[in-house]
């Protein structure tokens, strides 16, 4: 039988061998393995350095860059927009301080703020029991005039809630900044649902929309029901007013956001058209080009704007200019 002291001088060999190991790597080996090391720490030690210089630099230049946009805000938007009201619609896991400081931005730009629609996890939930629901709401509650074809419970309700909250101001359409009695119905019917929940007077119609995404992808892939339904929501606000924008954080228009979705089916088959995007919305820039974007609709341009790989420019360019003649009934 193997006894403990067996074991005991087992253990005791093994820490020896070890031992003599680091020693003897330590000593006959060190002219050449030790000065390898060396050279190769020198250097990283050198590289490392270099690079926190660079990142300090770079850090100084976007603390500038953000420094005079605070100062040049004013005038880079003031007028673009005189004239259009606008309604801001909040996807579940919209930042708080994104959604104010692009209503500040909307409000030195000239535009009225209608009201805000906060979309609730309801209206995007792809469950058997929600849709049907959903669905039926979307019908009874649809205006005369609006059409709904077969199509996702999601579609169908995003038809009828932008009938609701916006309008191209023309002849023939509901007029802007009116309140409207059917329009308040149906917002009224989808709170009552537990889609949405509001904020101001929606109900007197805009011309235009910014749609705020969720602070953090709901997931990596496109085909996430959240994401995807927001992007079916965008494309029925820019068919229903003069122009949309989805705006997002720099961090929340990754893989799997409904500005990724959207921007990879708008190069796929143009069906982002009349949707403009902006991904760095957390800086002064990005609530910026979110104004120059609304002003571009007005001009019939769309574009996908900001910092990430798929955007198509940082910001529209040339920048936009305010319209000659700004109506005050938003035409």
């Amino acid at each position: 039988m193997i006894d403990f002291r067996y074991h005991l001088v087992s253990i005791v060999a093994i820490f020896l061998a070890l031992g003599l190991g680091i020693i003897l790597g330590s000593t006959a080996l060190s002219p050449s393995v030790l000065s390898g090391l060396e050279h190769t720490a020198k250097s990283q030690a050198t590289t490392i350095s270099k690079l926190y210089a660079e990142r300090g630099q770079l850090q100084s230049q976007l603390a500038g860059d953000a420094a005079f946009a605070q100062i040049a805000e004013p005038d880079l938007i003031r007028g673009l927009l005189t004239g259009q009201h606008v309604v801001l619609v909040e996807a579940p896991g919209a930042p708080s301080t994104q959604i104010s400081d692009i209503i500040s931005a909307l409000t030195r730009s000239g535009a009225t703020l209608s009201g805000q629609i906060q979309m609730q996890a309801k209206f995007f939930d792809a469950s058997a029991s929600t849709q049907p629901a959903l669905s039926q709401l979307a019908q009874s509650l649809a205006p005369t005039g609006v059409t709904l074809a077969p199509g996702s419970a999601q579609a169908q309700a995003s038809k009828v809630l932008a009938s609701a909250i916006l309008t191209t101001n023309v002849a023939g359409r509901p007029a802007v900044g009116q309140r409207d009695a059917t329009s308040a119905a149906i917002i009224s019917g989808f709170a009552a649902g537990g889609f949405m929940t509001r904020t101001g007077h929606p109900e007197t119609r805009a011309t235009m929309a910014v749609l705020v995404i969720p602070g953090t992808p709901p997931a990596t892939s496109d085909a996430n029901p959240e994401s995807q339904g927001l992007v079916t929501l965008a494309r029925a606000l820019g068919v229903a007013g003069k122009g949309t924008v989805m705006a997002g954080t720099s961090t929340g228009s990754g893989p799997g956001s409904a500005i990724d979705a959207l921007r990879a089916a708008g190069t796929s088959a143009g069906a982002s058209s009349g949707v403009s995007s902006v991904d760095d919305t957390d800086s002064v820039f990005g609530q910026i080009v979110v104004i120059w974007a609304l002003a571009g609709e007005l001009h019939g341009i769309t574009g996908s704007y900001g910092a990430a790989p798929t955007a198509g420019a940082p910001a529209p360019s040339p920048a936009p200019t305010p319209l000659p003649t700004p109506s005050a009934t938003g035409s």
